[in-house]
């Protein structure tokens, strides 16, 4: 069934058809995916969802494609940890951890936009496809490029973790290391784009990308029994995950699989050292000033996002806030996280981890209410920004002795 009914601009309102377009022609702004709802709540309930696989594509119906999906058919349905003992140290009653650090194929929430871009792409007959990352994305587009046989190129800044460039280039994709940071990389990306006429999945195919997001927000509220949370936690990059998880939410009362009333407030959560949307958040403007990044957290290290203003707008309206942490605080919110939950999260995951710690401690989050942390991304990518930060392993010959010397002398 195909519930698209085209484009439109987020801004003015001009409708588009479905194509590789992601610009207004008339005001230069991006345009969204539009569906027919009433076709939705007539056609999609709770106990179809339940029937499908466990995947993103469970939600088929609220995502823009007119054939069944060939990719990512193993993308979402990732868990939702109900994390009591972070809980306990956070001093909360109800918290939840969205676990994307485990998504197929290559460990973070990215493989559900890609999954989305990429089937869209296939559908317009690309043979082609790219991408502008911060490390994730080129993973993600690398894999499921490899999976459905496509030419591939990838650009990252050239500083980026190894592990993140061989969790990429291990797939075979031509990769293209650029001197600078993301929003470097991008600006080219956008000229190539132009120029070549590839798909790349955050640019020119970017309405369907996003749509992608929504499926975060879906998840969430089937894993609760289909209902909200009060509260969500979200790290902000390019600004794509936030306001559509928002529309998620949105969504699913539109359509009628949960019921009307106030949705979760949803809070920003950035690193210090490229944190734009939540310095205009706290001025209490909607100019966002682009910065230049500088922290560990790569994966969020977008100074310039380009959904920027829609963060800003969801979290106004959702009612919430946003805080920044400095690399210190991340690198003990990574740590917190894989002490108290067995969750092993990149930088981006301690930011929302530490980012959630000050909001409870300012009572911004009040600790009766439930809350969700958003945590997008697997710590073994990015191992250099907690190296030297735990113990070393204590060495020994394979002697009892030396054993019981070690045990009896505090090794307990």
């Amino acid at each position: 069934m195909n519930t698209v009914t085209g484009l439109r601009c987020r801004e003015c309102g001009q409708e588009y058809p479905v194509a590789p377009v992601h610009v207004c022609e008339l005001c230069f702004g991006p345009l969204e995916v539009e569906y027919d709802y009433a076709l939705i709540r007539r056609s999609l309930s709770r106990q179809t969802i339940a029937a499908r696989p466990a995947s993103l594509w469970r939600y088929q119906e609220l995502l823009p494609l007119s054939r069944p999906p060939t990719i990512g058919l193993h993308s979402g349905c990732t868990p939702l940890v109900k994390a009591d003992r972070l809980a306990a140290v956070l001093g909360v009653d109800e918290l939840y951890v969205k676990d994307d650090s485990v998504n197929h194929p290559t460990f973070s929430y990215k493989d559900r936009v890609v999954s989305v871009a990429m089937s869209q792409a296939l559908e317009f007959g690309f043979e082609t496809v790219s991408c502008a990352s911060t490390g994730n994305l080129a993973n993600s587009v690398s894999a499921h490029a490899a999976r459905a046989g496509l030419r591939c190129w990838i650009f990252i800044p050239a500083d980026l973790e190894q592990g993140k460039v061989m969790g990429s280039t291990i797939y075979g994709p031509r990769a293209i290391a650029i001197h600078g940071n993301y929003d470097d990389v991008n600006r080219l990306c956008s000229e190539i784009a132009d120029k070549y006429g590839w798909a790349f999945v955050n640019i020119n195919i970017r309405p369907y990308y996003t749509e992608g997001a929504k499926t975060y927000g879906f998840e969430i509220a089937e894993q609760l029994g289909w209902r909200l949370p009060r509260h969500v936690v979200v790290p902000t990059a390019g600004g794509t995950i936030l306001p559509k998880v928002a529309k998620a939410f949105e969504e699913l009362q539109t359509v009628g699989l949960i019921e009307d009333g106030p949705v979760p407030r949803i809070y920003t959560a950035q690193a210090a050292g490229s944190a734009p949307v939540v310095t205009a958040l706290h001025k209490g403007t909607d100019l966002i000033d682009p910065v230049k990044p500088n922290t560990i957290a790569k994966s969020i290290a977008i100074g310039n996002p380009a959904d920027g203003y829609y963060v800003l707008q969801a979290v106004r309206e959702s009612g919430g806030w946003g805080e920044a942490a400095t690399d210190e605080e991340i690198v003990a919110g990574i740590q917190l996280l894989a002490r108290t939950e067995g969750i092993f999260t990149e930088p981006a995951g301690g930011t929302t981890v530490a980012v959630t710690k000050k909001l409870i401690e300012q009572g911004r989050i009040p600790r009766d209410e439930s809350v969700v942390i958003c945590i997008t991304g697997n710590g073994y990518k990015t191992i250099e920004a907690v190296a030297g930060q735990s113990a070393e392993p204590q060495t020994i010959n394979a002697r009892l002795a030396e054993f019981d010397t070690l045990y009896q002398t505090g090794g307990r």
